[in-house]
């Protein structure tokens, strides 16, 4: 691949060649271009639409969404569009970098091409290197062929080596000769009708490019560990932000931990268990009729911004309960929440312990959320309003 991209890039700085007039040349530029007045030196045209119907004494360069040479050009050209048509024969090299690449003409010189379909009808002199998705050759060529593809079709006579790196099926057309060496690699053996001829010999090289078994599951495991180190990673970064934004509320959830008889601790946890386990049931209730959809909708973002905090503050409250615990300070830090919940993700890989213990902190850091906010809304004290 390395040697493909130089050679793109070669592809894209090589200037125009020897072969071009000295004339004049022509510079032409406009969303819908027709060229129609012949140039006797080089031409450059750029639009969206480019259609070339008078003759090129030099190199022809066109940029556009769709470009369409149907005149003959005696150098080279170089065109790069969405859509390329070549249909009139080309005097030097052709180099086309495009979406769907179609050549109709002969060339004189060599031929390049990049894009995610090149069709090439023509009879190319020189030498062919192509890479696309989907590769038709049916006009044959003198020179040699390279091409690296997808899907790969041979139709016509081919004077030289021909070399072929597929991904998917190489076929042969009934007829097809190669007076060359012909080697390919791809993941099964390409198909040869009885008609065609091979001069050079066939060099086969069985190229699978799926995983193994052992490589699968290797990457598997690799996936797995990025996931899961990205969630981990963003809800530690989550909890320090939470932490650190708004400390008072993190505070009284630790002190309703703290502060309150056991009893007081376990209603906490029933009304996050009633909120977590009947909402969903009360959405998909209302989802059901055609005027509480909206409703529906509304619940459902509403419930999953409680789950989410609930994880987070989940994680700071066992972050909080480690600086009183450890560190004799009732503040709360952002570096509490951070530390929390990286404790909080590792419990959770214990086997059956683990999800328990998240489950629980979860239940009452949803409860306690749901005691603050409702506390805030309908205020009985004027510190209430000091926990955001």
């Amino acid at each position: 691949m390395p040697r493909v991209t130089l050679i793109i890039l070669a592809f894209l700085l090589i200037p125009a060649s020897t072969l071009a007039a000295r004339g004049p040349a022509s510079f032409s530029a406009a969303r819908s271009l027709v060229a129609a007045s012949s140039s006797p030196g080089n031409a450059y045209v750029a639009g969206v639409s480019v259609v070339s119907t008078a003759p090129v004494a030099g190199d022809l360069s066109a940029v556009g969404g769709s470009v369409i040479t149907a005149a003959p050009v005696q150098g080279d050209e170089l065109i790069a569009g969405g859509s390329v048509n070549v249909r009139a024969p080309v005097g030097g090299d052709l180099r086309a970098v495009g979406g769907g690449i179609t050549v109709d003409g002969p060339i004189a010189g060599d031929l390049f091409a990049f894009g995610y379909s090149v069709h090439n009808s023509g009879r190319t002199a020189g030498s062919s290197f192509i890479i696309a998705a989907n590769v038709a050759l049916s006009g044959g060529a003198v020179g040699p062929v390279i091409v690296y593809g997808n899907n790969i079709t041979l139709a016509g006579e081919f004077a030289s080596d021909v070399k072929l790196t597929a991904i998917g099926r190489v076929v042969l057309a009934p007829n097809t000769v190669i007076r060359g060496k012909l080697s390919y690699e791809a993941p099964e053996p390409a198909v040869i009708p009885a008609s065609a001829t091979i001069l050079g010999g066939v060099e086969y090289t069985n190229a699978s490019y799926l995983p193994d078994a052992g490589t699968s599951r290797i990457l598997a495991f690799v996936s797995i560990g990025f996931f899961l180190f990205v969630r981990i990673f963003g809800a530690i970064i989550l909890a320090g932000l939470l932490a650190g934004l708004f400390p008072r509320l993190a505070e009284e959830i630790t002190e309703r931990a703290y502060g309150e008889r056991l009893s007081r601790l376990l209603l906490t946890m029933l009304l996050g268990f009633g909120i977590l386990v009947a909402t969903p049931v009360l959405i998909i209730l209302l989802a059901l009729t055609f005027v509480g959809i909206g409703i529906a909708l509304l619940l459902f973002i509403l419930y999953a911004l409680l789950v989410l905090l609930a994880l987070l503050y989940a994680g700071i409250f066992l972050g909080s309960m480690g600086a009183r615990r450890f560190a004799k300070r009732d503040m709360v830090l952002w570096r509490d929440g951070m530390l929390g919940m990286l404790a909080l993700s590792l419990i959770a890989f214990l086997p059956f312990v683990g999800l328990l213990v998240v489950a629980i902190l979860t239940l009452f850091s949803a409860g306690a959320l749901l005691l603050i906010f409702f506390q805030y809304a309908f205020p009985h004290e004027e510190t209430t309003t000091e926990l955001l």
